[in-house]
């Protein structure tokens, strides 16, 4: 089983950013895949920006863009943005090869050791697993998404949490006592649209 991705071409962008609330709401606060998560979406902390580009030019623009804005904002109004890509990178290997590129932009803007980017997508696959393996849906989100993470905020909230280094591994666990047909109780697999074959 694979997570459907959205249908763009249907889709506004207030239909992504509300998917994807659904999806930090239902999946990542409401499983409690991240700790962390629940206070700043609580405190609208959360930038949701679409980007609209079909190639990854265009997305790497975006990704600069985002980086720059999300250091502008002071971290109690912007505190984490998510880059949201519904129009591209659709095949999970495509997404993972672009991540090489987010790389090179944070080194470029002389970012490391500042922001982190984590990456999510609607057929993550984590390496030495199947692809309907359970597990890989810790990272699975409606599109193809980069989390641009103040590392500030990751080490105070790591700080704040005794056990960070456990969360993977209880997120596994939660995911396989979930199983597949709980997850789908979720209702995020029902977004119409084409699925990665």
């Amino acid at each position: 089983m694979s997570a459907p991705m959205a249908n763009s071409d249907a889709s506004s962008d207030a239909d992504v950013v509300q998917m994807m609330r659904t999806w930090l709401e239902r999946a990542v606060i409401g499983l409690n895949l991240c700790p962390f998560a629940k206070a700043v979406h609580v405190k609208g902390q959360v930038h949701y920006a679409v980007c609209r580009a079909r190639d990854v030019e265009g997305l790497r623009e975006a990704l600069i863009h985002e980086l720059n804005e999300l250091l502008a904002q002071d971290p109690s109004v912007r505190d984490t943005t998510l880059l949201i890509a519904p129009d591209m990178l659709a095949d999970f290997l495509d997404f993972n090869d672009f991540l090489a590129q987010a790389d090179d932009a944070l080194a470029e803007l002389d970012l490391e050791g500042v922001v982190q980017i984590a990456s999510f997508h609607p057929h993550y696959q984590f390496g030495g697993t199947a692809a309907d393996d359970i597990t890989n849906y810790t990272n699975r989100a409606p599109y193809p998404t980069l989390h641009l993470l103040r590392e500030e905020s990751v080490d105070r909230a790591v700080a704040a949490f005794p056990e960070a280094e456990a969360i993977f591994e209880r997120n596994m666990q939660t995911l396989e006592d979930l199983g597949h047909a709980g997850w789908q109780a979720l209702g995020l697999d029902a977004a119409p649209g084409p699925t990665q074959p």
